[in-house]
C-alpha cells in the first residue's frame, strides 16, 4: 500500500440509544487519522425507527411521527456536516469501510432489535456491504454492528465477534456466520473474507477502553488492505 488508506465510515444517527454510539464513531475517525488514513462519512437517508431522549431514556418520537428524526441529518452532527448519502458510496474510491456501533445499527440500519436473526436490512446499507465485499474492501464493525454484517454476508460463513453475549452470538450463528467470543480489547480477524470486528461498548466500561479497542480494529484493518 503506497498511499494513505481510504476509509468509508458509516453512521446510523447521533446517540447511543437511537443512532451511532458517539464515542465509537469519533474514536474510529481519530484512529484512522492517527494511522495516516483518510475517511469519508456516510449515512442512509432514512427515518430513525424512533427518537430517544438520551437524558430520560424514553422514546419521544416514533417512525412516522412529524417530530421523528432523519438518520442522515442526525449523522451530520457527528461528521460536523461533512457526510454523504450512503446511496452515493462507490467502493472503488475506498480501501475499507467501517461500521461503528450504537442502537442505530439494530434499529435504523436493520430491525435486529425487533426481529433478531430474522431481521431485514436497510436497502442502502445492504447494497454498500455487498459492494464492499464484492470489490475486496476490508469491512470493519464494532459493538452490535457486526450483526448487520452477519445478516448480509452470513452465507459466506464469515467470522465476527460482538464480545461474549451468548444470545446475540447464537443469533449471529443462526444467520449463517460464525461468532467468535472475544475480550474487551480483542479483535476478530477473518482474513479470508477481510472482515474485522471488535466488541467496543458491548464489553468496554470506559472511553479509554473504547479508544484502545478501536485502535486495534483500525490497525488490523490496515494490515489487511492490499
Amino acid at each position: 500500500m503506497n498511499s494513505a488508506p481510504r476509509f468509508a465510515v458509516v453512521l446510523s444517527g447521533c446517540g447511543v440509544f437511537d443512532g451511532s454510539e458517539i464515542h465509537e464513531a469519533v474514536l474510529t475517525m481519530l484512529a484512522i487519522d492517527e494511522a495516516g488514513g483518510e475517511y469519508r462519512c456516510f449515512a442512509p437517508n432514512t427515518w430513525q425507527a424512533k427518537t430517544v431522549d438520551h437524558f430520560t431514556g424514553q422514546a419521544i418520537a416514533l417512525a412516522g411521527d412529524d417530530d421523528n428524526r432523519n438518520v442522515l441529518a442526525e449523522s451530520a452532527r457527528i461528521a460536523r456536516g461533512d457526510v454523504k448519502d450512503l446511496a452515493e458510496f462507490d467502493p472503488k474510491e475506498f480501501d475499507a469501510i467501517v461500521f461503528p456501533g450504537g442502537f442505530g445499527a439494530a434499529m435504523n440500519w436493520s430491525n435486529f432489535a425487533v426481529k433478531g436473526p430474522d431481521c431485514e436490512i436497510n436497502k442502502e446499507v445492504e447494497k454498500a456491504i455487498r459492494a464492499a465485499y464484492e470489490n475486496g474492501l476490508v469491512i470493519g464493525a464494532m459493538c452490535i454492528a457486526p450483526v448487520v454484517i452477519a445478516r448480509v454476508l452470513g452465507k459466506h460463513k464469515i467470522a465476527v465477534t460482538i464480545g461474549t453475549d451468548p444470545a446475540i452470538g447464537a443469533g449471529i450463528e443462526k444467520m449463517g456466520a460464525v461468532h467468535e467470543p472475544k475480550g474487551m480489547l480483542d479483535v476478530c480477524v477473518d482474513e479470508d473474507n477481510k472482515i474485522v470486528t471488535t466488541p467496543a461498548y458491548m464489553l468496554g466500561k470506559t472511553i479509554k477502553d473504547i479508544r484502545r479497542g478501536t485502535q486495534n480494529l483500525i490497525d488490523e484493518i490496515i494490515n489487511l488492505i492490499d
